[in-house]
């Protein structure tokens, strides 16, 4: 009787220390009710922005042919170099001591050649004997041609004059036939470079001249080349774009390019709009009365709009000017305009 009793009281303790427990446990604070605008996504008749980037119309990457060893390394980044200058060599050893032994017997055969024509004059030799000796020389020769240009591949020379962007091996590396050596950059011309929809390139022609944006500064650059929806996966194709001005851009630089007449495909929404986390971009979308965080994917846009890659579809109401909102919080809709129509 007396065991039951105290367990009885232990029980109770726990239940109410239990219940203590739960009564201290802080309650979550529901965050205040806040009118808020939509905005509406439009896209400026000017066109629309696309990326690119900036590169020279004459651009290498050098390798070669041969199997070998690096042997000497000339040059290195930032160098600029003159046309025919000697970039790398490879070792040549091998192609040395066969091209001897071959003009060795070149020599050979370029004297029995002679001999042959000789006793052939003396009619001293038949015709057969002639083409046949002819046939010799011709291998022989040939044969050295070959030798000396297997040796000529092992100097690697700059085709044109430039800078050098990239040094892909070491002196001691051991390469193969299209093994990257040096790559190489023009110091003329520059292009603009940028995938775009066969709708975007509909106002496009080889000819017509457009705005870009690169480093800061405005110029413009003239449609040298023109493929939409040539890739299967992709349906987009390749704009290249000569850069009339400014010149001596730096090579690599993303630039953006102004499509005119181009709308862009999907949603769009207004810089005003999105919301910023580290590296992440985001915008409120309003739902059931409440504001739903969307982390977005935007693209380059013209003005104040700009093309959602993915996070949105068309419908969604997005909350312009969020300020300090937060996922979760309970909205009321102010005056404003629904998003995508």
């Amino acid at each position: 009787m007396k065991l039951q009793t105290t367990l009885t009281l232990a029980g109770l303790m726990l239940g109410t220390l239990a219940c203590g427990h739960k009564e201290a446990r802080p309650e979550a604070k529901e965050l205040p009710k806040v009118a808020v605008s939509l905005v509406a996504g439009s896209q400026a008749d000017g066109g629309t922005w696309v990326a690119a980037t900036l590169q020279s119309t004459h651009m290498a990457m050098m390798s070669t042919r041969m199997a070998a060893q690096v042997k000497r390394v000339l040059v290195q980044e930032g160098q600029r170099v003159p046309a025919g200058a000697l970039l790398l060599a490879l070792g040549d050893e091998d192609l040395q001591a066969q091209l001897r032994a071959a003009e060795t017997g070149l020599a050979t055969v370029e004297a029995h050649h002679r001999r042959i024509q000789t006793l052939f004059v003396q009619k001293a030799s038949t015709q057969s004997e002639l083409e046949q000796a002819q046939t010799q020389l011709a291998q022989a020769q040939s044969g050295v041609s070959s030798l000396k240009a297997n040796i000529a591949y092992t100097q690697i020379r700059a085709p044109f004059s430039g800078v050098v962007q990239s040094r892909k091996v070491n002196e001691g590396d051991f390469v193969g036939p299209g093994t990257p050596l040096v790559e190489l950059v023009g110091e003329g011309e520059q292009e603009l470079v940028a995938t775009l929809s066969e709708s975007e390139g509909k106002a496009l022609k080889q000819g017509l001249k457009v705005r870009f944006e690169s480093e800061g500064l405005t110029g413009e650059a003239q449609v040298t080349a023109l493929s939409t929806g040539g890739d299967a996966f992709s349906h987009k194709g390749t704009l290249r774009a000569r850069v009339l001005s400014p010149k001596s851009l730096r090579q690599g630089s993303f630039a953006r390019i102004l499509v005119p007449g181009a709308k862009a495909e999907g949603p769009t929404v207004s810089r005003s709009a999105l919301v910023t986390r580290g590296e992440l971009t985001g915008v409120f979308v309003a739902r059931e009365g409440h504001a739903e965080l969307r982390w977005i994917s935007v693209g380059e846009g013209a003005g104040d709009s700009l093309p959602v890659r993915s996070g949105l579809k068309p419908g969604d109401q997005v909350i312009d000017r969020p300020g300090t909102l937060q996922d979760g919080q309970t909205i009321e809709l102010a005056q404003g305009v629904n998003h995508g129509k």
